[in-house]
């Protein structure tokens, strides 16, 4: 299977620098991240995506419905593919940032989640995906930190992964399950 993974665009809270990992609580995409969708739609026009998934957020939703306009998929909602649990819903992103500084893989707040822990929910989704989409190409319409997590599965190092970035309506593209080369 092949996943595209695609963060949202801008969001209200992106620019307020603040954190929005409570689905519940809405925050939209902006004037400018919806433009940033729309750009990024036009660039993926062609692609011939079988199934189409995002989080639970709305800004993910608001995302995928403007990607999914020249395509044929019905938008499945996966809480699996939601934003990294802090516990830290309305605090600066800074406060986060200095939390998991010092152990990036490990730290977590409270009853947040690890992003090893991110990585083992971010790999149940990918596994069942190409389960029941094997020669699939999907789109998944995420956050920064659960794409950095699906990234570092298929990486050598995934400390060096999780302090990446990823931009507004970036995307990457994999090949699950990864195939990893034999070093024997």
């Amino acid at each position: 299977m092949k996943i595209l993974l695609i963060r949202h665009g801008e969001s209200e809270a992106n620019v307020a620098h603040c954190i929005n990992d409570d689905p519940a609580r809405r925050v939209n995409l902006t004037e400018r991240g919806r433009a940033q969708a729309e750009a990024a739609s036009n660039e993926l026009r062609a692609a011939r995506f079988t199934h189409a998934y995002a989080s639970e957020f709305p800004r993910a939703q608001q995302t995928a419905q403007i990607l999914l306009r020249h395509h044929a998929c019905i938008l499945q909602i996966d809480a699996r593919i939601n934003e990294r649990r802090t516990g830290m819903d309305g605090l600066p992103v800074k406060a986060f940032h200095d939390m998991v500084s010092v152990d990036p893989l490990r730290a977590k707040a409270g009853h947040g989640e690890s992003f090893l822990e991110q990585m083992e929910r971010l790999r149940s989704f990918m596994d069942e995906i190409a389960v029941r989409h094997p020669s699939g190409k999907v789109l998944a319409v995420s956050h920064e930190n659960p794409i950095l997590a699906a990234l570092a599965l298929s990486a050598n190092d995934p400390e060096q992964v999780v302090r990446a970035s990823i931009a507004n309506c970036a995307w990457v593209e994999l090949d699950w399950p990864a195939v990893h080369e034999r070093t024997d």
